[in-house]
């Protein structure tokens, strides 16, 4: 019988982490960020109205001092992110810097953020490094699935029930929005909440609806039809997709929905009632590299930020992508771009009898460490990413959907929103990105990495054989 494991190298360093030293977390020094931050970016965040934010930040403020009324000196906590909050042109990581500096200047003399950012690419590898260093920031962003599983389950991120059953939970739109951040406790006292969503993101299909005009394609519907599209794209003169195979995830986003549309049951996989040599899996291997002649001729190894800015910067015709693109697009398009951006949601796979109006969706979320010194002070500043000001930032200015009862106006929100909203409202269930839905980080980026090679030209059954093995050694039984 095959032993099941669950990230055994980061877990073991995790839990030796914890037992050599609990109790404290240590204020780990901002890293460098991944590029010289320009002179006055994000200055301004465009956040909402401050006057009616403070009273709130008052009441919190107040809060907090009565917590740790008695310390006497600044509490200072760390705070990490997948992003330059400084040179960053996305609207979401703006509007997060603006919360850390509205924490902080509330905050002055009491508690005290400092950030450290990084890139996608290397977020989780320089997080996991800080975990076993036992430099855990006090708070840090974190997908749900296998990655906030580890964290949650060996103990790095902390429960955080008792501080939202203190009336802070019914801020939020639903219990619904905490699904992905619960886990069941391994110390026996029942599932807890480990994690706090930002937002709700949907993965769709973003299109110039100029370049489709010109070209005389029509928004499709099925995958024969997408394909359609593309050649009459193509023929035209456009680029008809950009995509990121050098960001691995970005095109397995493709796989996963390509293998829903199919028809695969993840829960069949994760069950052993069918494998990775499945025929759904293989024909949406075949899919992908039927696709991948539209792609830009640099996708292997364009990364996710030079594949999206090809979109807004009217390279290409088509994006897919999830709706936290919004942010990019409108923070860096040029004025008058996003007013020719459409959405439309991921096409059926013809013939199959798949339902094609499941939607691929996240959120992203934020944990606070189980061992910082300075719980409140975290709690606290976790508390400034959904307060009003932050969530009318999230829909108004980010074009996210806020995860609080928030009210905000829809009406000077990115359009791409409405659309997003609809495609949103029109879906009949939601599934997480397949490489955070696996069972665990490494049949995840195994996953990644077997349609990367698909997409490079190697025969879909030899290419799958390692996420095949994978399941084989660790996870069947």
């Amino acid at each position: 019988m095959k032993k099941k494991v669950l990230s055994v190298l980061l877990t073991v360093a995790m839990t030796a982490t914890l037992l050599a030293g609990c109790g404290s977390t240590a204020a780990a020094p901002a890293a460098e960020p991944a590029a010289e931050p320009a002179a006055d970016a994000a200055a301004d965040s465009g956040s909402a109205d401050t006057e009616e934010a403070a009273p709130a930040a008052d009441e919190k403020a107040d809060d907090a001092a009565a917590a740790d009324a008695g310390s006497g000196e600044v509490q200072e906590i760390t705070f990490m992110v997948w992003d330059d909050l400084e040179a960053s042109e996305d609207l979401i990581t703006k509007g997060y810097k603006d919360s850390i500096d509205r924490f902080n200047k509330d905050f002055e003399g009491k508690y005290h953020c400092t950030p450290i950012t990084t890139n996608l690419e290397e977020y989780y590898d320089k997080l996991n490094a800080l975990v076993a260093a036992g430099e855990t920031p006090d708070v840090f962003i974190a997908s749900p699935g296998a990655n906030l599983n580890d964290y949650a389950m060996t103990g790095v991120a902390a429960k955080l029930d008792d501080y939202l059953n203190d009336g802070w939970k019914s801020d939020f739109t639903s219990d619904a929005v905490f699904a992905g951040g619960t886990y069941g406790d391994e110390g026996g006292d029942g599932p807890g909440i480990y994690a706090i969503p930002l937002n709700i993101a949907a993965a769709c299909v973003f299109y110039n609806t100029e370049m489709f005009e010109d070209a005389g394609a029509e928004v499709p519907k099925t995958y024969s039809e997408l394909l359609d599209a593309c050649k009459k794209l193509q023929d035209k003169g456009y680029t008809p997709i950009t995509i990121s195979a050098g960001t691995a995830w970005c095109l397995s986003m493709v796989a996963g929905y390509l293998c829903d549309r199919n028809g695969l049951n993840l829960q069949d996989i994760k069950d052993h009632k069918t494998d990775w040599m499945d025929e759904k899996v293989i024909k949406a291997g075949k899919q992908i590299q039927e696709l991948s002649q539209y792609f830009q001729k640099t996708a292997a190894g364009d990364d996710n930020d030079v594949a999206t800015a090809a979109f807004y910067n009217g390279e290409a015709a088509i994006l897919i992508q999830g709706s936290w693109a919004i942010g990019q697009i409108n923070g860096s398009c040029a004025e008058g771009f996003a007013d020719k951006v459409g959405v439309f949601a991921f096409p059926a796979v013809d013939g199959s009898s798949a339902d094609p109006n499941r939607v691929i969706a996240k959120s992203d979320s934020l944990c606070v460490s189980a061992t910082s010194q300075y719980p409140d002070a975290a709690v606290q500043l976790v508390k400034y990413f959904v307060d009003d000001t932050a969530q009318k930032y999230t829909a108004e200015v980010g074009g996210k959907i806020p995860v609080t009862n928030v009210q905000y106006d829809a009406s000077v929100a990115p359009p791409e929103l409405k659309y997003v909203m609809d495609v949103f409202k029109n879906a009949s269930s939601t599934f997480g990105f397949y490489n955070e839905s696996l069972a665990d980080t490494e049949a995840g980026s195994t996953f990644d990495n077997c349609f990367v090679e698909i997409f490079k030209g190697e025969d879909p059954a030899t290419a799958l054989q390692p996420i095949e093995d994978y399941y084989e050694m660790n996870v069947w039984e």
